[in-house]
């Protein structure tokens, strides 16, 4: 049934984004940062972490689950060390994940020599 969980909320959330893509002016830029904020908003009210809870991989892999992340680093360690980790947390929180997304594309632009559009 995790799976099941997983794969819903995960088609819902993209499901938003086609929409966002097709119904809107918005640009999938602009999409990406509204969520990945909405992300975080949704973290601090509370109402993210029950998602997380019930859809797993569903709720984390999409952009909200970045912003989830962040927000998550954020608070623990406020918690920890206090105000400092306001500048700090979301870093620690992150930096595996953006590291690998780093590496790997750059092993892939080695690999398939990406070409600018025109």
């Amino acid at each position: 049934m995790d799976y099941v969980n997983a794969f819903i909320v995960g088609g819902i959330i993209c499901v938003i984004g086609q929409i966002l893509l097709d119904k809107t002016q918005l640009m999938p830029a602009r999409i990406l940062v509204l969520f990945v904020t909405l992300g975080v908003i949704l973290t601090a009210l509370g109402i993210y972490e029950p998602i997380v809870d019930f859809a797993g991989a569903g709720a984390t892999v999409p952009l909200p689950g970045f912003g989830y992340a962040l927000a998550k680093g954020v608070i623990e360690e406020v918690n920890t060390v206090g105000f400092m980790g306001v500048l700090t947390g979301g870093l620690k929180a992150t930096a595996a994940g953006i590291s690998a997304v780093i590496v790997f594309g750059y092993l892939i632009a080695l690999i398939f020599n990406p070409k600018a559009k025109a």
